[in-house]
């Protein structure tokens, strides 16, 4: 019996341990011990002792597992894993680029790059080819997407 309640227990805390041990290698080894356990069940004790034991682990799992995916995200120990800081922002939206005028830095088929307000910006054609030096117009903000139209010369 002592075998038996030593492997659910050390199986416990290896599965727990797992969550902030990296490569699986405790919670494979957790899973192998209360197998162990189950299968030391089924071996000194009988199948009705068996059976109670691969049913207490079965329900344990998933209640320990519902318990775990609630209260672990919010916890101590896992704020340790997640990263607050910022490394850039994505700025979608550049509406104050729409219906302005620039020149094309490289030949946009049909991406590429244009100068427009003195600045590099990564543009799009609305489908045919755009030599470089050509002026182009902003003519359309598709999220990340600046869509330019080639600029008759003046």
């Amino acid at each position: 019996m002592a075998l038996v309640v030593i492997l659910l227990v050390l199986g416990v805390v290896l599965l727990f341990l797992e969550t902030i041990l990296p490569g699986m290698v405790a919670g494979i080894a957790g899973f192998g011990c209360l197998i162990g356990a189950v299968a030391v069940g089924y071996k000194e004790f009988g199948v009705a002792v068996g059976n109670v034991l691969l049913t207490g682990v079965l329900v344990g799992l998933i209640i320990g597992f519902a318990f775990w995916a609630k209260y672990f995200p919010e916890s101590r120990v896992a704020r340790i894993f997640i990263s607050k800081g910022e490394v850039g922002t994505i700025a979608a939206e550049k509406p104050e680029l729409l219906n302005t005028t620039g020149t094309a830095l490289t030949a946009l088929r049909p991406s590429g790059t244009a100068l427009i307000q003195g600045k590099r910006v990564d543009v799009v054609t609305e489908g045919p080819f755009i030599e470089r030096g050509a002026g182009v117009k902003v003519v359309a903000i598709e999220g990340l997407r600046v869509v330019v139209r080639a600029q008759p010369p003046a």
